[in-house]
């Protein structure tokens, strides 16, 4: 289940009701899948062959067709980041700028763990949503945000796009931004 740590006060937010009422305030979507679903030997696998990531599509199909009928998605994939994929930290430092899109950015976490940042409405400042295999969350186009895995380092994750190019991020340049 989600946490969030809004940064400008350090409050925590770890009861799921009131984590779905903080995202709802700042228009950000939290879901949530039954991982019970996910075969046993895929809950903690990190490098996953092609014919295992499409197991793990698979078992989510119509949880996916479900969002991409609510929300619009043409085309979805699988992301598998640990320390065994090659250049992690040159992919984590283009991941970590602050940066928005021209459309939402949805992930639906399958194994492991990450952090959204995500700046938030008025006073709220920048908050982290912390996420584990179950979350699904989607940050609205146009919002300020960034994505880093947690001390694990290691994350699966169905990514779902509108535009056919997939992931394309336009820098943010925020002087309000400190990076915790």
């Amino acid at each position: 289940m989600a946490q969030i740590r809004i940064r400008n006060t350090n409050e925590r937010i770890e009861n799921e009701a009131d984590v779905k009422a903080f995202l709802d305030q700042q228009e950000v979507l939290y879901e949530h899948w039954d991982m019970s679903k996910l075969p046993a030997e895929l809950h903690d696998k990190f490098v996953l062959s092609d014919d295992e990531k499409q197991q793990v599509l698979n078992t989510f199909d119509s949880e996916i067709k479900d969002l991409a009928s609510r929300r619009g998605y043409q085309i979805w994939d699988l992301i598998t980041l640990s320390d065994a994929t090659p250049n992690l930290d040159d992919l984590l430092q283009k991941f970590e700028a602050v940066h928005t899109h021209s459309e939402d950015e949805i992930r639906a976490i399958t194994a492991g763990k990450g952090i959204f940042i995500i700046k938030g409405a008025g006073d709220t400042g920048y908050f982290d949503v912390e996420l584990e295999a179950g979350d699904v969350i989607s940050v609205p186009e146009s919002k300020p945000h960034f994505f880093t895995l947690m001390e694990n380092r290691k994350i699966v994750a169905v990514r779902l796009f509108i535009e056919k190019e997939g992931w394309v991020a336009s820098p943010y340049d925020d002087p309000e931004f400190v990076k915790a």
